[in-house]
């Protein structure tokens, strides 16, 4: 046996001592120590046990709904790549005509360049709704995919570049 740990003879003579201190207490006193002792159970019993349960249950709503639009965000993108899959692929200029059109209405805020079945889209500060619009209509009428992009967001908007391609291009 380690030193460290009491011996069963030293115990037994703690709780003799506590005995002799309880019954020498008052009935007042007694029950005052009983429902001090019992306060700070159900004090341990709450912090331990509900409190965490119940702020739990606080928040299930709000999560759940959280949770819920998120749900519904990736099955509507899900559903629209399925959509995007069943259409018939445009031709090279028309792909090219529909990605300088979408370029146009940026304004000077981009340009783009095209090479064979690539594009590269350069950007100076657009908005972030005008750049998911380019994106829309650049992937919904020339059926371009981006496959790189390299852009950097200030308060002004985003600046960089965004490759695409489009046609059977992998």
């Amino acid at each position: 046996m380690s030193s460290s740990q009491p011996s069963t003879s030293s115990l037994n003579g703690i709780q003799a001592e506590l005995r002799e201190r309880w019954q020498a207490l008052g009935g007042q006193e007694r029950r005052a120590l009983l429902l001090a002792a019992a306060v700070a159970g159900l004090f341990l019993f709450w912090i331990l046990a509900l409190q965490p349960a119940w702020r739990t249950i606080n928040k299930a709503p709000d999560t759940l709904n959280r949770l819920d639009t998120q749900l519904q965000d990736m099955r509507g993108l899900a559903q629209e790549s399925q959509e995007l899959r069943g259409v018939s692929p445009v031709s090279t200029t028309q792909a090219i005509a529909s990605l300088q059109s979408a370029t146009d209405r940026l304004g000077n805020q981009g340009r783009i360049s095209i090479q064979a079945d690539r594009a590269t889209l350069t950007l100076s500060n657009v908005s972030p709704d005008a750049l998911k619009d380019w994106l829309s209509e650049a992937r919904s009428a020339a059926r371009a995919r981006p496959m790189e992009a390299q852009l950097n967001r200030s308060n002004a908007g985003y600046s960089g570049t965004i490759l695409l391609v489009f046609g059977g291009a992998p």
